[in-house]
């Protein structure tokens, strides 16, 4: 048992959205009480007891987006490197790093960027992964650091052809058998999608053997337009738009997960619609590789579920929240976009997206909920109540500020210190790692 209290406590439950000074008992994996620190405390006398010092305890974040095979790209400079245009930025920086990872860099990878997740507050990741460079049971060594490490996680392998059909083959394979170990796991802890990277590197053979080789229980997980390059070769091949592709292949649906959608038109958005499909947006990524802005405000007026990822750029969602309000509002020319969807997609639209993949309820504190729990530093120095709490987050609050991380009932981090992880040795070993990726790339 396990009692989290003294802080100012935001629940997401609209039922009782916040206790000035409240605190949450668990027990195993499993939210047992929600209320005032007095009385949770009276109920749970002999439970761990976490003080919050009068920080802010609140639902651990989620991240629909998230790219593991980039984390040893941070500072990489690769010879020759000098891109003009998106399809440059992917083959010379993205494809040549995943092209060269082996499962060890992968697993080394992945423990990186978890343990970024963690101290950022962040217990729930959908990862994207691609490792040409070596496929077989690259899923697999992703969930040896996530089990390592005691993170949530629903991961996939990007499908691509992009290095020829037998890697395609490999691709789905690994999918497959992902996906059938994810499902046959109790623990509530893995999930699995069939991946695939965007519909410009993928024929429809190659569509055909992804569905062949998916469960009905899953969805796809796949980039959609996010360059204009993308539609124009779907233009050109197939005399139709992107979602309109996808619709065909019968990709859409609402456990299928679609990155970016920077260029869809209204008629894409209903499609979208009509098949519960969700979207993540990804802004910092968006922006950071001259893509364009998506029209995301529109895909929310639409009733679209939409969430909030960082597509490896970061692993601080609370960074992303950030950029996407000021985005849309310059985007737009207009000082109250982002206000209400930007929060609306982070702390409702990610629950409930990775609701459709895991049982136990997510962003939420509430009996019955999943106890994953984190606390942050942030003591206000104006009023905060039911009313205000995102504004307090927006400009008060960073992934850093969170000292302490539950997932599952389980603490993985207090007072900013990694509970049962050498973090010093396993940095020194994802290092070691890093230096021989590099070589291998640059020579």
């Amino acid at each position: 048992m396990l009692v989290i209290g003294n802080g100012r406590l935001v629940t997401r439950d609209p039922a009782v959205p916040f206790y000035e000074n409240g605190a949450v008992a668990m027990d195993g994996g499993t939210i047992v009480r929600v209320g005032t620190a007095e009385d949770v405390r009276r109920e749970f006398p002999e439970a761990e007891y976490i003080d919050a010092r009068g920080g802010v305890i609140m639902p651990a974040f989620i991240n629909t987006h998230e790219h593991i095979y980039s984390a040893m790209a941070r500072g990489l400079s690769i010879n020759g490197y000098n891109p003009n245009g998106f399809l440059e930025i992917l083959d010379g920086m993205w494809w040549t790093i995943d092209r060269h990872l082996t499962n060890e860099q992968t697993r080394q990878s992945a423990r990186a960027t978890y343990i970024d997740s963690i101290k950022n507050g962040v217990t729930t990741v959908f990862d994207h992964h691609a490792s040409f460079g070596e496929i077989h049971d690259s899923l697999f060594a992703i969930e040896d650091a996530a089990k390592e490490l005691g993170i949530r996680t629903c991961l996939c392998y990007e499908v691509s052809d992009r290095d020829g059909m037998d890697k395609a083959k490999e691709a789905v394979m690994e999918n497959a058998a992902w996906i059938k170990h994810a499902l046959a796991d109790d623990t509530d802890m893995i999930a699995g999608m069939m991946g695939m990277h965007a519909q410009f590197t993928i024929s429809d053979a190659t569509m055909e053997l992804a569905a062949a080789n998916k469960p009905a229980e899953v969805g796809y997980h796949i980039h959609v337009a996010e360059g204009i390059e993308d539609l124009h070769d779907c233009l050109k091949k197939y005399g139709k738009r992107i979602v309109d592709r996808l619709y065909d292949c019968n990709i859409l649906g609402s456990k299928t997960l679609l990155g970016h959608c920077i260029y869809v038109n209204p008629h894409e958005m209903e499609l979208i619609k009509e098949t519960d499909t969700m979207v993540v947006h990804n802004p910092e990524s968006n922006m950071g590789n001259a893509c364009g802005c998506p029209p995301t405000m529109e895909i929310v007026h639409r009733g679209i579920l939409t969430g909030l990822g960082t597509d490896g750029y970061t692993h601080d969602v609370l960074e992303s929240y950030k950029v996407a309000n000021v985005l849309h509002k310059h985007h737009l020319c207009d000082p109250n976009a982002a206000w209400g969807e930007v929060p609306q997609m982070l702390f409702e639209g990610n629950p409930q997206i990775a609701n459709r993949y895991f049982k136990k309820q997510l962003g939420v504190l509430k009996e019955g909920a999943a106890a994953d729990v984190i606390v942050t530093d942030y003591i206000p120095l104006t009023p905060m109540d039911a009313s205000n709490i995102n504004g307090h987050i927006l400009f008060g609050m960073t992934g850093r500020s969170v000292v302490t991380t539950v997932c599952n009932g389980k603490v993985l981090m207090k007072d900013r210190e990694l509970i049962g992880i050498d973090e010093e040795k396993v940095m020194a070993e994802v290092r070691a790692e890093a230096k021989k990726l590099e070589r291998s790339i640059n020579g």
